[in-house]
């Protein structure tokens, strides 16, 4: 008996170790991130921090749809775009300070996902993806035959980055993206509750058993549309500060390159990590800019090559195979496939655990 209670206290200390471990690593690597956030644009040329940040949010809610909920969206483009146009067309015509129009953007980003999110979420797999994709492309013809808003081919022009006056910010790209800064923060520390809360868990649980979470009593389709309009949201918000920094919407915002881009970059980074969409982020956007600047043309090319060898390499991306290569070096046994599985049987655990205490 005592041997036994011995050996229970010593599990729960080095659970509780390993706990404060994991939880101090945590906040070491917020504001490690919050640092290099910071320092960006002293080290890169302003727009491209400003295109860091907004395609590292945009990959961060894709990431939130397809690492968490396991749904691959080639029609994210669609909001990402639509938000792009709403915080454009508003802050020209309607003089809104950016934090306000890039709100209002996300808002319908949001709105036009619930219809498309309740049709799309019927199917999976593959024909989720192909469903997202069908209706991103009908946001495109719309967008490009509707001229007296969009302006069709030539794009919106001339959007303003007005910021209640603060004239630092209005014309200053360095000063533009501190102003900014605190909307991305806010979206990537949105999908961090979400995946962190016991709807995250749940989330997880209809990814990996879904049969399993509808016997359990919940409501598998209503999570996938819930996760899908936020994951909408988080990409508009993306869409706004995007166009807002540019000063200008084209088409390329809603098209199908756009949906393709972000799913490299989450893949690159490491699906199902969050951290792996922004650092797929910075990799992709610095590769593109140095390439653009050396006056290559074949940028998607090198891109996609780098894609494919990532792809072959490191299955888990740059962030997951740098976790792996951590946790070889530090004793952790939850390698490879296995640890997949086992947090699938976490996630269900915590379901079945919410489902008990009802």
């Amino acid at each position: 008996m005592t041997t036994r209670t011995d050996t229970t206290v010593a599990t729960a200390e080095a659970g509780s170790s390993g706990f404060l471990g994991r939880s101090a690593r945590r906040w070491w690597m917020l504001a490690g991130g919050l640092v290099v956030a910071l320092a960006l644009p002293w080290f890169v040329y302003p727009p491209v921090a400003m295109d860091i940040a907004a395609w590292a949010l945009f990959a961060v809610a894709l990431d939130l749809l397809l690492g968490y909920a396991g749904l691959l969206s080639f029609g994210h483009a669609a909001f990402w775009g639509a938000s792009a146009y709403v915080a454009g067309l508003t802050a020209l015509h309607w003089g809104l300070p950016f934090p306000l129009a890039v709100l209002l953007g996300a808002v319908f980003a949001m709105l036009l996902a619930l219809p498309i999110g309740l049709l799309s979420v019927r199917s999976s797999g593959i024909y989720f993806a192909m469903v997202t994709l069908a209706f991103a492309q009908m946001i495109f013809f719309i967008a490009n035959q509707w001229r007296d808003l969009t302006h069709g081919e030539n794009g919106v022009q001339g959007v303003p980055t007005s910021f209640f006056g603060v004239g630092p910010v209005e014309t200053d790209s360095f000063w533009f993206y501190y102003a900014a800064l605190p909307i991305i923060i806010l979206g990537m520390w949105f999908a961090w509750r979400v995946v962190h809360s016991p709807f995250g868990r749940v989330l997880v649980a209809t990814r990996d058993n879904p049969d399993r979470a509808r016997a359990l009593g919940y409501n598998v389709e209503r999570y996938r549309v819930t996760v899908f309009v936020l994951s909408a949201g988080l990409a508009g918000l993306a869409g706004g500060v995007f166009a807002i920094s540019h000063g200008f919407v084209s088409l390329q915002e809603v098209a199908w390159q756009t949906s393709g881009k972000v799913v490299l970059i989450t893949v690159l980074g490491g699906i199902g990590t969050l951290w792996g969409a922004i650092v797929g982020a910075v990799v992709i956007v610095l590769l593109e800019d140095q390439l653009a600047s050396s006056g290559f043309e074949g940028i998607g090319i090198i891109t996609g090559s780098v894609f494919i060898i990532v792809v072959l390499l490191f299955r888990r991306g740059v962030w997951g195979t740098l976790q792996m290569l951590l946790a070889r070096r530090t004793g952790r046994t939850r390698e490879g496939s296995s640890r997949v599985d086992e947090d699938g049987d976490a996630a269900i655990g915590a379901a079945d655990g919410e489902q008990g205490s009802r």
